[in-house]
């Protein structure tokens, strides 16, 4: 055996090869050989309070970095503690290699202790997943991993791993390139299709520019900007591409969808050429598909073919990176002005800009978002949970750069907002880190201000509090005629004391006019924090698209329509 090292050692020096840093885990009977061969590591380990906390947290550092985010679990149940996360970067393609530990390979299919069929649970969820029964697979298999999570349209992957095969032996080689048989992502667009789409462009009087999380991926953030002013195209954005140009660009018009702007959904609503990039054409984002962009042309440009015409027919298809496919196109596109049309935008936003009624004694939640704004600018990494404050955020935050945004958008996870911030922090250290989660959110991953306090992570937490679960009372106001069912938290905790009992410095705001000044004081101090603001209860979020219905229409109250 002289010459050869454990699987579990085996697996850190993968890991190294990939030049991980930091990996996010929690430690059970099974994986223990990687533990200790974690502790000879230059990679550091973050001990999370549950694995779904490791696993969003990996997911916001992927997101921050635009590395691969990695994190550990033990067999059974803290292998399947990560299903929700891995669910979560599958459905926005996130790329994160999650590591699980498995019951001997000879005990595999025998209802062992803590087994679990991890690669048969997360099929559907994971972009491919391993379950390495040889020991002289595995640096093939997390080499394929990393490759696979990273390249193409990114996501999850799952190397499940026996406990024997952290304890077999071998003699170490990381392989140097790459054999998938199959796997082979289009990453350069058709040259054909590039010149119709080009023509199409640059025959168009009403076009649109739709970005979504492809842009941020791909890296095309300037290039879109480039196409839109030189072609004067306005440009909107499902969430995730929040931040791909900047909120106060002249052509931008926001984000599209169930609570985007009038005029975001007027632009899609009333164009003769869409041109989609790096969106799957979200029901979020479309509202009635039958009457999506009823009058327009549509250029879908796509790495994964899969979803090209899969929600939204696609008149010229161009599978590839939005980047590199945007470098072709552009040489092509002919300086053009769209005064008409631009104007009719403009108005269309003049006329129902974003707003709010003035604070009564309580903040309005909008509010809040924007006097954290003035106060950390475009250059701050922000987190959220999901439910009314994330729309909010989305709303009001003006994000000016790429990854800035750290938010949960096809699978809408309630609780991602704190130990996503983790991760982002641990991503970007220099950077100011802040979260912004709801009351209902914050308690289903609020252990992770443990991970906080022990690793001192300067992140401030923006609690909206409103005592109800408010994207839920919402549509029971509206489409249940006020009939609250189970949306009201009548016992919350006391969250100061909560986070002070976690050794973090914790603030409350009742009152609008405490906001400013509590909200300087926290933001000041060096570590963690928690704001709890006592926002408006009963507040709901405009625009508003009734589900089923087509973008233009829109609630603005709830009494007019757009």
């Amino acid at each position: 055996m002289k010459g050869k090292i454990s699987g579990a050692e085996a697996l850190i020096r993968c890991l190294q090869e990939e030049g991980v840093e930091v990996v996010f885990g929690y430690p059970g009977g099974v994986v223990l050989p990687l533990y200790d061969a974690l502790l000879d590591s230059s990679i550091r380990h973050v001990l999370v309070r549950h694995e779904q906390g490791a696993v969003h947290a990996a997911d916001g550092y992927a997101r921050v970095t635009g590395k691969v985010g990695v994190c550990l679990a033990t067999s059974g149940p803290g292998a399947t503690n990560l299903i929700t996360g891995l669910a979560n970067a599958y459905m926005d393609s996130i790329p994160v290699v999650a590591l699980t530990g498995q019951v001997p390979v000879k005990l595999l299919g025998k209802d062992a202790f803590q087994e679990a069929d991890l690669t048969g649970i997360t099929i559907p969820i994971t972009k491919h997943n391993y379950l390495v029964k040889d020991v002289a697979d595995l640096p093939r298999m997390i080499k394929e991993a990393f490759h696979i999570a990273s390249t193409g349209r990114p996501g999850p992957v799952l190397v499940d791993i026996p406990k024997d095969v952290l304890l077999s032996r071998i003699s170490f080689s990381y392989p140097k390139t790459i054999g998938l048989i199959g796997y082979r992502p289009t990453y350069n667009g058709h040259p054909a299709q590039i010149a119709r789409a080009a023509e199409a462009i640059n025959a168009s009087r009403r076009p649109a520019l739709l970005i979504g999380g492809g842009v941020i991926a791909s890296g095309a953030c300037d290039l879109v900007v480039e196409l839109s002013e030189r072609a004067d195209i306005p440009v909107v954005a499902t969430m995730m591409g929040l931040g791909a140009i900047a909120g106060d660009h002249p052509n931008f018009f926001g984000m599209l969808g169930m609570h985007g702007t009038v005029a975001a959904n007027r632009a899609v609503h009333n164009c003769d050429l869409l041109v989609a990039l790096g969106t799957r054409f979200d029901d979020r984002a479309t509202g009635k598909i039958e009457h999506f962009a009823p009058e327009a042309k549509v250029i879908h440009i796509d790495i994964d073919p899969a979803e090209i015409s899969k929600n939204v027919e696609a008149d010229i298809p161009i599978v590839g990176d939005a980047g590199r496919v945007l470098r072709d196109l552009l040489p092509r596109v002919k300086s053009n002005r769209h005064r008409e049309w631009m104007g009719q935008i403009r108005h269309w936003n003049e006329a129902h800009p974003l707003g709010y009624e003035a604070p009564e004694s309580r903040p309005r939640p909008q509010q809040v978002v924007e006097e954290v704004w003035k106060r950390l600018g475009p250059e701050a990494i922000v987190t959220t949970d999901v439910g009314q404050h994330q729309m909010w955020t989305a709303q009001y935050y003006r994000f000016r750069h790429p990854r800035t945004l750290v938010s949960s958008g096809g699978l809408g996870t309630m609780g991602f907002g704190l130990p996503s911030a983790v991760g982002a922090q641990f991503g970007a250290p220099d950077r100011t880190v802040v979260v912004m989660s709801g009351d209902g959110s914050f308690q289903m991953c609020l252990q992770e201000m443990a991970t906080l306090a022990e690793n001192n992570l300067p992140v401030k937490i923006v609690l909206f509090n409103n005592g109800f679960l408010g994207m839920v009372r919402q549509w029971q106001e509206i489409f249940h005629d006020n009939r609250y069912s189970q949306v009201q938290f009548k016992k919350n905790p006391d969250f100061c004391l909560l986070a002070k009992a976690y050794g973090i410095d914790s603030f409350r705001v009742e009152r609008a006019d405490q906001l400013g000044p509590i909200l300087d004081q926290a933001l000041a101090i060096q570590g963690p924090a928690l704001i709890d603001v006592h926002v408006q209860e009963e507040e709901n979020v405009f625009p508003m698209v009734p589900p089923g219905e087509s973008v233009e229409k829109m609630i603005l109250g709830k009494t007019r329509e757009a």
